[in-house]
């Protein structure tokens, strides 16, 4: 679920012609960085506790600059350079921010790149705009390591009786996380939102191609739990790559190569 960042992943250059601009959502200020370009467009949805300039949404940014494509990315509240404190957020309020930076800047049809949590936000705004009529903005979802519904799948489940007393009385557990020197926090707001968001619960109609990535090496999302998303899409317009010795951030030459195809391979037929 969440990726964090190695010192590496600051080294790729931003593009020259990214635009940096700051919109206000329910208040708190959400960063966003875009670059002009033909359709389909990208947006970028990144994992919990990462940010926007992590090696994938990098190489994301340097592969739509040379192909001529929309590409945009911004940080959910409490991440990054965007405000608000991560203690409160939950899946709904970074879904709505993602949806309003969505509707301010996807001026063409967009294809969804969500990494871990943001395949589970990628999902819930394809859900969200089709209510809305307006499923057809969206021509492709590219799913990296994902993990839709994790706090009820992978989080609760594992909860000791200790950390679920915690979580009743506190309103938060810590955990030890291999991508950070400081514990990894999980609130009770987060999981119980988590459940009003589930996607996992039946079929899931995207009406768009589908194409998920998965490392078979990943500590943080089994790769059945990448099966179980894939049983739950139309087989027809879905892909899954299964990449042996893969982690959950997938940022191996070799895995960005394969992102790239991916993401190329959507774009050229939509």
């Amino acid at each position: 679920m969440a990726e964090g960042r190695s010192p590496q992943d600051y080294s790729e250059p931003a593009m020259e012609d990214d635009i940096r601009e700051t919109i206000e959502v329910d208040g708190r200020p959400i960063a966003v960085r875009r670059q002009d370009g033909r359709a389909p467009g990208i947006t970028w949805l990144g994992g919990y506790r990462s940010d926007m300039a992590g090696t994938k949404a990098e190489t994301l940014s340097a592969f739509a600059h040379e192909k001529g494509l929309a590409f945009m990315r911004h940080d959910y509240s409490g991440h990054g350079a965007s405000g608000g404190e991560f203690r409160y957020g939950t899946i709904s309020r970074w879904l709505a921010e993602s949806l309003a930076v969505f509707d301010r800047f996807a001026a063409t049809r967009q294809i969804l790149v969500g990494s871990s949590m943001g395949a589970w936000i990628a999902l819930r705004m394809v859900d969200e705009l089709r209510k809305r009529g307006e499923g057809s903005r969206i021509a492709g979802l590219v799913l990296i390591a994902p993990a839709p519904d994790f706090t009820v799948e992978l989080v609760e489940p594992k909860l000791k009786a200790k950390q679920k007393r915690t979580l009743a009385m506190q309103g938060y557990i810590e955990e030890f996380s291999a991508y950070s020197d400081e514990p990894y926090i999980y609130t009770k707001a987060l999981i119980e939102d988590g459940r009003a968001n589930r996607v996992l619960a039946g079929p899931i109609d995207t009406h768009c191609p589908v194409h998920i990535l998965q490392g078979l090496a990943d500590p943080d999302v089994p790769p059945g739990h990448a099966l179980k998303l894939a049983s739950l899409l139309p087989a027809d317009d879905l892909a899954v790559s299964l990449i042996p010795g893969g982690d959950h951030r997938l940022s191996r030459p070799q895995d960005l190569e394969m992102i790239v195809r991916a993401v190329g391979a959507l774009a050229e037929a939509a």
